[in-house]
């Protein structure tokens, strides 16, 4: 789909190199019958790069294409109202490309929600001090908590109010559901604890995208087709609850120097196994870390995450596995998503960890 509406600006905006040729008397152009001014003949041209640059940045994936797309569509609609006889079925062709910026202008709004939110929360005070975290900052941890802190790289580093993470994967919604590819980013911070997830998937080769936010234990998730027709929307208590689980569990999979946090309660089981309460905004959430002998976290599981396809609380985990070292810092760069229902596992999403940057001050 994507390919063909490239395809479709580039050839259209070519049609438009005609009339060009024709006011400038570098080609007959005998398709075009009426004679066209020199003044006109430049707004031909201009139409062919405007279509030109729309392709570009929709083949970039610059939200902002419809922008240019609309601009183009404009401009080419005057000329053939102005040349009907010889250029009317290339209305056909604006109509089509009009229908694309519409949903990419669907796509631009949805995504700047998001952005406005990661936007908003970067104005908030931080909630660790700008300083190194240090062996003393950890010392009251459990003996595992404080081996993967050390493990992960964390010590000498400064502490952590917020992280980025980059992923793809796919998920999907049962065994009998097929595999959704799909891309994300997304945004972590302590004060007040908030997760802002955006997700651009395919389903039956139709764009999809998800929008994922939680504030302070307020959460929702807002899922979309084209990003204009929602598909699915969840809010309330048991969402709450279930990405308070989300967030913790991104705390601990992918922020370690974050698990210094004083809304934690650790109870350490033995040497590679902790259990944990985590509450925010009168949430808590219980979780059990598992490590192994290297000192990293190899799973996270928790009861407590709603599992909105029963009505009820299922156990919920997420194995990690290929650790992998960037900037100093060493993080699981493959994951999976399960619910394990009283007859069988359910594996529901598969994620590859492209990146994750620590201490944002700006949005990129």
């Amino acid at each position: 789909m994507k390919i063909s509406i490239i395809i479709l600006l580039i050839l259209h905006g070519l049609l438009h190199i005609l009339g060009f040729t024709k006011a400038f008397g570098i080609y007959s152009a005998n398709q075009l019958t009426q004679p066209i001014s020199k003044s006109t003949g430049t707004l031909w041209l201009l139409a062919f790069a405007l279509f030109l640059i729309a392709a570009l940045l929709f083949a970039s994936k610059n939200n902002s294409w419809w922008m240019v797309g609309v601009a183009s569509v404009f401009v080419s609609q005057i000329l053939i109202l102005y040349s009907w006889h010889d250029a009317k079925y290339g209305t056909l062709a604006n109509i089509i490309i009009v229908i694309a910026c519409i949903i990419g202008y669907g796509t631009w709004g949805f995504y700047q929600k998001y952005k406005n939110d990661v936007q908003t929360a970067m104005q908030e005070k931080e909630y660790f001090q700008n300083s190194i975290l240090s062996e003393t900052d950890i010392q009251q941890l459990p003996e595992s908590i404080k081996k993967y802190i050390r493990y992960s790289g964390c010590i000498g580093n400064p502490k952590v109010n917020n992280f980025k993470i980059i992923l793809n994967g796919k998920i999907r919604k049962d065994e009998q559901s097929e595999w959704m590819p799909f891309t994300s980013e997304q945004y972590n911070f302590m004060n007040p604890p908030t997760r802002l997830f955006y997700m651009k998937a395919e389903m039956k080769n139709l764009p999809v995208s998800g929008y994922h936010c939680y504030k302070n234990g307020i959460a929702f998730m807002d899922i979309r087709l084209f990003s204009l027709f929602k598909v699915q929307f969840q809010e309330g208590k048991e969402m709450n609850e279930a990405e308070t689980v989300t967030f913790f569990n991104d705390m601990c999979c992918m922020a370690p120097a974050t698990l210094i946090d004083k809304r934690i309660i650790w109870q350490e089981v033995d040497s590679m196994h902790t259990n944990a309460k985590f509450t925010n905004n009168g949430i808590t959430i219980n979780a059990e870390l598992f490590f192994n002998k290297e000192g990293e976290l190899i799973n996270f599981k928790s009861n407590d995450r709603y599992n909105a396809d029963t009505g009820k609380k299922l156990p919920w985990s997420t194995p990690l596995s290929n650790y992998k070292e960037k900037s100093g810092h060493k993080f699981p760069s493959y994951a999976e998503t399960i619910y394990t229902y009283p007859d069988r596992d359910l594996g529901y999403g598969i994620f590859n960890v492209s990146s994750i940057q620590y201490n944002y001050t700006e949005l990129k």
